[in-house]
């Protein structure tokens, strides 16, 4: 029995194999198989568990870099443009949070879950720029293939901002709104918005109105005084000669004149309106740089003059009243200038006024072309009419009116050429002066409708403010964007038919 059992454990060990032979461990006398396949199972277990743990260490860092990255804004975003996609990183949106694809709360209505993007329905080439705008940091480009009035309602859709909206029409070469001073105290800016500003309020309107009737007012008495039976002149003549109280009655006439009555409260009303513009103005260096400033004062004053004149005119001589009457007349005349006064609250006459100042280069060589042609013309004229002696050209500086006449096409008729040789030089003259004035005239003309265009689209602009424009445009423009993905709050809806 003995040798049977240890020939059996010889033939086991044989039949193990060596490796396993080697890496069992020795049997230790009291252990049996049972223990043995224990102790290796609890080995096994072991390894596994430490295998798990390093694929949950590995699992755990490739998380947390992945969230650090996100965090960065590594991760890509996709942008659908019409069925044209765009691909670009987080944080080149994030640059600009408070436009439209920056903000995350702005974006997720056009947000596409099943597709996971970003839809709009919108231009497609204007997207270039769009895009462009976050990539290069804030520098907006509009697109060769785009028109201008495209791009600029894709600049308000996306919510760019004013910035890139001044960016954009400056590099198209629009000329920007000019900034209004106001003065710093409150009740100073009310006085001048009310006389300064007649858009600025119903009040300012009101202002403008009655400005307007007395300017009318003035300009109507100052034509109807030159009437035989309104003149002083005559009234003067007629006094002249009566002795002492001629000139006391004189006196009295002017001075209780309904024509004077009448000129006296316009005057009253156009000191007060300049003196209170002059009061709250906010830059009196500025205030007498104003053009219209210094026709305000000019346009009074003649009334002044006329004032003095007519206090000082008895204790003169009646020569140097004849002198100061003279002096009256042409003092008198500048008050014709106070028509200019309508030219603000007239924008066709501020249109007017922009484009003789935008073409004076032009009008410059017009006078210089009408000055060569004179000298020219007048003097060939006197030397082909020299010989003739009923000729009206005894003289060259006699055939500058003949010229001037000639060359701007009026023709009077009261100086002609009577020789062949004086008719081929009044032609000649005829041409040359059609042709000096025909040539700047349309770009005086394309300089009128220029100014004509932009105060029309100011006065349309008027109507609806900037900032409720932009958001009405912008509301109305996004409501047609999402309401083709049929999405709320970033999930796809169902329809009635159940497509999504």
């Amino acid at each position: 029995m003995d040798t049977m059992e240890n020939d059996l454990e010889q033939s086991r060990e044989s039949d193990v194999p060596k490796y396993a032979a080697a890496t069992r461990p020795p049997v230790l006398p009291g252990y049996t198989n049972q223990n043995f396949s224990w102790k290796l199972s609890a080995n096994e277990k072991l390894n596994t568990e430490t295998e798990f743990s390093k694929l949950t260490k590995e699992f755990h860092d490739s998380f947390m870099s992945d969230q650090m990255s996100m965090e960065e804004g590594e991760q890509r975003v996709f942008i659908n443009i019409a069925g044209l996609r765009f691909e670009t990183h987080l944080k080149t949106l994030s640059e600009f949070p408070d436009t439209l694809l920056g903000d995350p709360q702005k974006r997720i209505h056009y947000f596409d879950s099943m597709r996971n993007e970003y839809f709009f329905d919108r231009n497609r080439p204007s997207f270039d720029g769009i895009l462009y705008y976050y990539q290069s940091g804030g520098k907006i480009r509009r697109p060769a293939n785009v028109p201008i009035d495209v791009f600029a309602d894709e600049i308000i859709f996306y919510e760019l901002g004013n910035d890139a909206m001044d960016q954009f029409r400056d590099d198209e070469g629009f000329l920007k709104d000019p900034e209004i001073p106001l003065p710093s105290n409150d009740y100073y800016k009310q006085f001048w918005l009310l006389f300064e500003y007649p858009e600025s309020s119903t009040a300012a309107r009101g202002m403008a109105l009655v400005s307007v009737l007395v300017i009318i007012i003035s300009i109507l008495i100052f034509c109807l005084e030159t009437l035989p039976e309104f003149r002083e002149e005559r009234e003067f003549h007629i006094y002249k000669g009566t002795g002492n109280n001629t000139d006391s009655m004189g006196q009295l006439s002017t001075f209780t004149d309904p024509f004077f009555m009448v000129e006296t409260t316009c005057i009253a009303w156009f000191s007060f309106e300049l003196t209170v513009r002059f009061v709250v103005c906010p830059s009196t260096s500025e205030f007498f740089q104003n053009i219209m400033n210094i026709i305000d004062i000019v346009s009074i004053i003649p009334y002044f003059v006329t004032l003095v004149t007519e206090l000082i005119k008895q204790t003169e001589p009646y020569g140097q009243q004849n002198m100061s009457l003279a002096i009256l007349r042409i003092v008198r005349l500048v008050r014709v200038f106070r028509i200019f006064k309508l030219s603000r609250h007239s924008k066709g006459l501020q249109i007017l006024g922009q484009t003789l100042k935008a073409s004076m280069r032009e009008l410059g060589l017009l006078i210089f072309f009408l000055f060569i042609g004179v000298i020219l013309f007048s003097s060939a004229a006197y030397f082909a009419e020299v010989d003739e002696p009923q000729s009206p050209f005894i003289s060259i500086p006699e055939g500058f009116w003949w010229a001037v006449v000639t060359m701007t096409t009026v023709g009077y008729g009261d100086m002609c050429p009577i020789t062949l040789g004086g008719k081929v030089v009044g032609t000649l003259c005829a041409i040359a002066g059609v042709l000096t004035i025909a040539l700047p005239v349309p770009v005086i003309v394309s300089n009128f409708n220029y100014f004509y265009h932009r105060e029309t689209e100011n006065e349309e602009r008027q109507h609806l403010p900037v900032d409720m424009e932009k958001i009405s445009l912008s509301n109305l423009i996004r409501a047609g964007s999402s309401s083709s993905l049929k999405k709320n709050n970033g999930t796809c809806m169902s329809d009635k038919n159940g497509k999504t």
